[in-house]
């Protein structure tokens, strides 16, 4: 008999991955930490390299971690099941997820299109040709025009690093015809955008970020078809980019929680952006449902919530004011990365985006005294307290 339960999802979230637990005997993710595995059977040993090597699964001894780890597995099956993707490839950051994935792309074309603004390095590798690849740069609505005959993949990331521009997910995809589209929604997490629903053919995470959730894991996953992910963990057996099981072991423990930091986070995020949108002190500030910064209606239809991440300028946006604002902060930590339990904000410019030319940076909208604030679980009263206190500092100077 089917079952009646079509779980939502938060429960999904808890058991994902964990299907194998109760033949195991277990109730917490198995640790394996093992480099090597023993293959005493050498014929079934050798049948299960050549299947691993080439991005498929085991076959019986998983041989060596560089090729398999079950407690990767695990968190790949995990994330997986959260995008709706038939299955997902876990690397040891965010950048080596994204390198693989575009070294998997060479064979369906050597061209990009990108869309700006996006994290500072994935601009710097895109643009640098380290890959072999030549890149397009254009606007969510220029993607069409930017297509080339041998332009093999399509790379976005909604909302955008740093500006909080959501990108239209759909209007791209259509776009691109019939060349894959890869959408970064680090930002949104699987709890609010899921762009496989939107037709992409690939999702990737920096999973340091709010899949890990905690700052303690340096992680990168990518998800999607069988047939992509194959490929891609193909280029991942022949680099050693694998994730180790520790850090596997992490991000899968923390996916029961996901929905909920996401949420808490969301919550204080909206506050501080409604409150520093009505100060004089306060030039601009990014976050997407914020009165002008949604104008295609994507929240609530592509995306089912703005997220903890949000950018301002300062009205006195001179250096010696960015570095007083920052100094004079107690409570929130000055730091790049974003997603942890605690609240992180770093001048873009000066940090992740310093890679990318300033007059890239400019016209992506990323003017030098931004400020990105990612909002942690701390209390939403408080963080406003460390906001004000900043203000006044800067204010008396």
């Amino acid at each position: 008999m089917e079952h009646p339960i079509e779980p939502s999802f938060a429960t999904r979230a808890v058991h994902a991955g964990r299907e194998d637990f109760v033949a195991l005997g277990v109730h917490a993710p198995p640790l394996d930490l093992s480099s090597t595995y023993p293959t005493p059977d050498l014929d079934a040993a050798a049948r299960s390299f050549d299947s691993l090597v080439m991005g498929d699964e085991p076959l019986g001894s998983y041989v060596y971690q560089r090729l398999f780890n079950p407690t990767t597995d695990r968190f790949e099956r995990g994330l997986a099941a959260l995008e709706g993707a038939q299955d997902a490839a876990a690397f040891g950051s965010g950048m080596a997820a994204l390198t693989a994935t575009l070294l998997a792309a060479k064979s369906r074309g050597t061209h990009v299109v990108a869309v700006r603004p996006m994290y500072g390095t994935a601009d710097h590798l895109l643009t640098s040709g380290l890959l072999g690849m030549t890149v397009t740069w254009t606007t969510q609505d220029g993607v069409g025009a930017a297509m080339q005959g041998d332009t093999g993949l399509v790379v976005i990331e909604t909302p955008a690093n740093p500006t909080l521009t959501l990108v239209d997910i759909a209007h791209v995809v259509r776009q691109a015809g019939s060349v894959p589209v890869l959408v970064d929604s680090t930002f949104a997490t699987p709890v609010l955008q899921r762009p496989l629903e939107q037709g992409a053919a690939l999702v990737i995470h920096s999973a340091t970020k709010f899949l890990g959730g905690h700052g303690d894991v340096l992680a990168g996953v990518v998800a999607g078809s069988h047939a992509w992910v194959r490929d891609i963990k193909h280029v991942r057996a022949a680099t050693g980019g694998l994730l180790h099981p520790m850090g596997s072991y992490l991000l899968h423990r923390g996916l029961p929680t996901l929905a909920l930091r996401v949420e808490r986070a969301q919550a204080t995020a909206g506050m501080l952006a409604q409150q520093l949108v009505g100060d004089a002190r306060i030039a601009q500030v990014y976050y997407p449902s914020l009165p002008g910064q949604d104008p295609r209606g994507l929240l609530g239809t592509q995306m089912d919530g703005s997220g903890s991440v949000l950018s301002f300028e300062l009205a006195r946006d001179d250096a010696a004011t960015l570095r007083a604002f920052v100094t004079a902060l107690r409570l929130i930590t000055p730091a790049v990365s974003l997603g942890s339990t605690d609240t992180l904000i770093q001048p873009p410019a000066l940090l992740t985006h310093r890679v990318v030319k300033e007059d890239a940076r400019r016209a992506a909208g990323i003017a030098g005294g931004l400020l990105r604030l990612s909002v942690g679980l701390e209390d939403a009263r408080d963080l406003w307290r460390d906001l004000e206190h900043a203000l006044q500092v800067v204010d008396a100077r």
